[in-house]
């Protein structure tokens, strides 16, 4: 697997670095970063399988980039690292997917098992993240509208009919949801619904030329326009890299 580690403090990321290099020969660390926002930027280009970070760092925490990787529809995995007073704070991070919570200090056996479990929730045909779940805390029209998208992706999904099955205005729903996400509901719902295309290439039997349709797409040509916009490869560029 290729892995990252994010870590505010050197002599801790470099500690992780040799438990992880010295349990498995398999495994390798490609990116190191110091706060999350240096590890987003370094996460869109290596694009790792799995990612340890943790929680307290600056300029951006561990929770705030676990969220944001899954707004860019990576499939990266999380393992997070956090003090154990911290932890009602991770709980909110372990409800958007991720691997394993460890506590530090951290000891040789429970990396072990964190890489394990890695490993198992990347076998696993996990094509839908539960975004309701993932987002706790946003308005209670915007939770309905993620579970709306979770149940309607693969259809004709517009802002103005969500808006009108919500009750609300489609200017103020738009608003509303830029607020709560960070980014307008088209821009959530493709990158959404690519997300799931991905997880489909890599996890099911479906024929390629079935998933765009599959999920929500009408046009095949716009929509390999939008996967490479959204990942940097072409759908076969994405399955011969991730199927190695």
């Amino acid at each position: 697997m290729k892995l990252m580690i994010v870590e505010d403090e050197q002599r801790a990321r470099r500690g992780l670095k040799n438990i992880i290099l010295s349990i498995s020969q398999e495994d390798e660390i490609v990116a190191e970063a110091a706060n999350g926002r240096s590890a987003l930027e370094l996460i869109k280009t290596v694009k790792p399988d799995a990612v340890f970070t943790d929680i307290k760092m600056p300029f951006m925490d561990g929770l705030t980039l676990i969220k944001e990787v899954r707004k860019l529809g990576l499939d990266t995995k999380f393992v997070i690292i956090s003090a154990y007073e911290e932890f009602e704070y991770a709980r909110q991070a372990i409800t958007c997917g991720v691997s394993e919570y460890l506590v530090k200090p951290l000891i040789m056996e429970d990396i072990r098992k964190a890489l394990d479990a890695v490993r198992d929730r990347g076998e696993q045909d996990n094509c839908k993240v539960s975004l309701s779940e993932c987002y706790p805390e946003v308005h209670p029209i915007i939770l309905k509208a993620l579970r709306k998208i979770e149940n309607e992706y693969s259809t004709p999904v517009n802002q103005k009919d969500m808006a009108n099955d919500l009750g609300i205005s489609p200017e103020y729903f738009s608003g509303l949801f830029s607020k709560n996400m960070g980014e307008s509901f088209v821009h959530f719902l493709r990158n959404y619904r690519i997300e799931i295309a991905k997880s489909l290439y890599l996890h099911s039997d479906i024929p390629r030329e079935e998933v765009p349709f599959k999920v929500g797409f009408v046009d095949e040509k716009y929509y390999n326009r939008v996967f490479k916009n959204a990942t940097g490869m072409s759908v076969g560029e994405y399955i011969r890299e991730n199927r190695r």
